[in-house]
């Protein structure tokens, strides 16, 4: 096995204590594709104790959990959030060596799950209700109050941030949660929960099930003690998970992924415009849900743009991350092949390649590494325009005026997020209301992670919203107390 600074538990967190497993699964290092751990392989019967214990948390059997005032959970997330901070260096050479992303994207990601938990110390004690006007013999008002137990199946591509951006919401709102995270990656998510149990998180109020999706997925998502569920994915998993959720009536809180695009007008900032548009596609090497992968381009500046791309194109670097290229590799063989083989089919159907990156030297062989490419001469029914590859991989096409730009936008099924790029204040704002997204960014991609930005999709990329103070209010649902006084 690949050096670590800390070794993995191998065990499952439920109810308190490290349990551990029948069976194992082996974690390998996407840069090298050798062994680097083995984590706990869970089942119904873990799933089923986990929703149990979380449950026995909530209702007070387990714990004092349930006697935590919103003030006293959120000292206790602002003070996780130090022991993330404090922990960092580990964190973050966990998640670089687990997902293969650079150091540095790494240590950002560490960063941002902090920040979550600062955001919603911050935030725990301002859940407010309001007082309703009626008639003059009653007092009504409302109340948001958590669900109780709440589900949470997370990606590989960003296990810390991701852990953040749900455990810390669930948490502040009072929910007790169990986390299944991602067979490929979650070495920084055990070692998270490592330090929530050190740093005194009652027994109960977090479980941790690593495992296989098909196992520990599947029966967290199905089971009946569950109150709330929220899932990040594929859409083809979202599918089942949501049909899997229905069977008891939970609600689901679902992001599944993106075809987002940057649009870029001629009269754009384009130094400013196109070192975004870099960044957003190779970052995570391409797997994120919310990377721009579209570039629509305005005609008159076309063959510029994508001669200007082309050169940074070709000085990308791809290798292992700790040593800081500006690429990693994909995560794991299947995603390597699936890619390779959409790019092939492609390029056998006429689509150019106007650049590609390259690798490192000494990058070994058995590594899942895809260099960047850029795609241009796309036709608009074409599947590397319309469907997420996740990877590094920049498809462009032109457009003609704005109109034609808007359809370009809307020719997917998926609407996560947006870049425009032009200095007209009027196509700003036109745009940023035509274009279907949950979020939309102008003259800029990202908005350097917007923490405080709720977050999530419309069609195929799901429904609902997390980050932000949106985040906090999707962990709890809404009472009315109509109060009759005379």
């Amino acid at each position: 096995m690949s050096a670590l600074p800390v070794t993995p538990r191998c065990a499952a967190l439920i109810g308190g204590e490290w349990v551990t497993t029948p069976g194992t699964l082996g974690v390998e290092a996407p840069a090298t594709a050798s062994p680097l751990a083995e984590i706990a392989r869970c089942g119904a019967d873990q799933v089923d104790a986990a929703v149990a214990a979380a449950r026995r948390a909530f209702d007070g059997e387990l714990g004092d959990w349930h006697r935590w005032s919103a003030r006293r959970r959120g000292e206790w997330l602002h003070a996780f959030a130090d022991a993330i901070v404090a922990d960092a260096a580990t964190l973050a050479a966990l998640e670089c060596a687990d997902t293969g992303k650079p150091m540095s994207q790494a240590r950002g990601d560490i960063t941002a799950c902090a920040r979550y938990f600062r955001f919603y110390a911050g935030a725990a004690d301002k859940l407010h209700g309001e007082t309703i006007p009626f008639d003059n013999d009653f007092a009504v008002f409302t109340l948001r109050e958590p669900y109780g137990v709440c589900a949470q199946i997370i990606p590989w591509n960003y296990p810390s941030q991701i852990f953040g951006r749900c455990v810390a919401a669930a948490l502040a709102a009072g929910n007790s949660v169990v986390l299944k995270p991602a067979e490929d990656a979650c070495l920084s998510v055990l070692r998270l929960a490592e330090l929530a149990v050190e740093a005194g998180l009652p027994a109960g109020a977090l479980n941790v099930v690593p495992g296989l999706g098909r196992e520990a997925g599947s029966a967290l998502a199905a089971h009946p003690g569950i109150d709330h569920l929220s899932f990040t994915g594929s859409p083809e998993t979202g599918t089942l998970v949501t049909q899997a959720a229905a069977v008891h009536h939970v609600p689901v809180t679902m992001e599944l992924g993106g075809k987002s695009p940057q649009i870029v007008f001629a009269d754009a900032d384009l130094e400013a415009a196109l070192t975004a548009v870099v960044r957003g596609i190779i970052q995570n090497a391409g797997q994120t849900c919310s990377a721009g992968s579209r570039l629509l381009v305005e005609a008159s500046c076309y063959d510029e743009v994508v001669s200007r791309l082309a050169a940074r194109f070709g000085d990308l670097r791809c290798d292992a991350g700790e040593r800081d290229a500006d690429c990693g590799p994909l995560i794991n063989a299947r995603q390597r092949e699936k890619l390779e083989t959409r790019l092939a089919a492609a390029r056998a159907d006429g689509i150019r390649v106007a650049a590609v990156g390259h690798l490192a030297e000494g990058v070994p062989a058995e590594g899942h590494f895809v260099v960047p490419q850029l795609l241009v001469d796309i036709p608009d029914d074409h599947e590397v325009i319309r469907e997420e590859l996740f990877g590094p991989v920049l498809a462009v096409q032109r457009f003609d005026d704005e109109e034609d730009a808007v359809r370009l936008a809307n020719a997917t099924d998926f609407g996560l997020c947006a870049g425009v790029w032009t200095r007209d204040g009027g196509r700003q704002l036109r745009l940023a209301k035509r274009i279907r997204s949950g979020q939309v960014f102008v003259n800029n991609y990202g908005a350097a992670g917007g923490i405080e930005l709720p977050f999530g999709g419309m069609g195929r990329s799901g429904h609902g919203r997390e980050k932000g103070f949106e985040g906090l209010k999707s962990y709890t649902q809404l009472k009315t107390v109509a109060i009759r006084h005379g």
